[in-house]
């Protein structure tokens, strides 16, 4: 079985936390690839920050670019209305039965997932891999055993020492005019200069 990680997110605007943590999962789980999704409509975002996906997607790509085994798939960002993981999962696994896919989210996500459209299904057709930085509170062990047991769910820890970086702060920088040249790579950093993207 081939073993490909996902990476899924808004990536607005994708930067060097998301390219540190899937390298960290390629190489923890010997994945063959690392696919970066990002998300079409992201119904639990405010929609008035996000950039349109193609542009995202565009980003995404420049990001990544001259590293074989990172690769932009925008089959969440073409779809219309919104796009859920569950049903992701399920075409992937159709199209590629011979694969096992690792799901890549920050572990703060293992609090929420449950929230997510049917994550029952999504349990049962990926390996959740979860971020974790530096050392795992006794709380985040107690909810993957919850999972586990529950979901007999696939839930592996991401040794990843961290980079504390967020889309978030990224964008406020930008709009006060300050440089995210070490927080993006520079392909990244001349593409948001060149369009004007998140400034006020």
């Amino acid at each position: 079985m081939k073993k490909i990680g996902i990476m899924g997110g808004t990536f607005n605007p994708i930067h060097n936390g998301h390219l540190a943590i899937a390298q960290a999962a390629k190489d923890q789980f010997a994945l063959e690839k690392v696919l970066f999704m990002p998300s079409g409509v992201p119904y639990m975002k405010n929609l008035q920050e996000v950039l349109p996906a193609s542009v995202r997607c565009e980003m995404t790509a420049l990001a990544i670019r001259g590293i074989p085994y990172f690769e932009v798939s925008d089959m969440e960002a073409v779809t219309e209305g919104n796009t859920y993981t569950y049903q992701t999962l399920e075409t992937l696994k159709s199209l590629h039965p011979d694969t096992n896919y690792y799901f890549i989210l920050g572990a703060d996500s293992l609090y929420a997932i449950e929230t997510w459209k049917n994550p029952k299904q999504i349990f049962k057709s990926c390996t959740i891999v979860a971020a974790v930085r530096e050392q795992t509170p006794e709380k985040l062990q107690a909810q993957i055993r919850y999972l586990r047991e529950k979901y007999q769910a696939s839930v592996e820890m991401l040794e990843f020492s961290g980079i504390d970086i967020s889309s978030t702060r990224i964008r406020d920088m930008l709009q006060q005019g300050a440089s995210v040249h070490d927080l993006v790579p520079k392909e990244v950093a001349a593409y948001i200069a060149e369009n004007h993207l998140f400034r006020e």
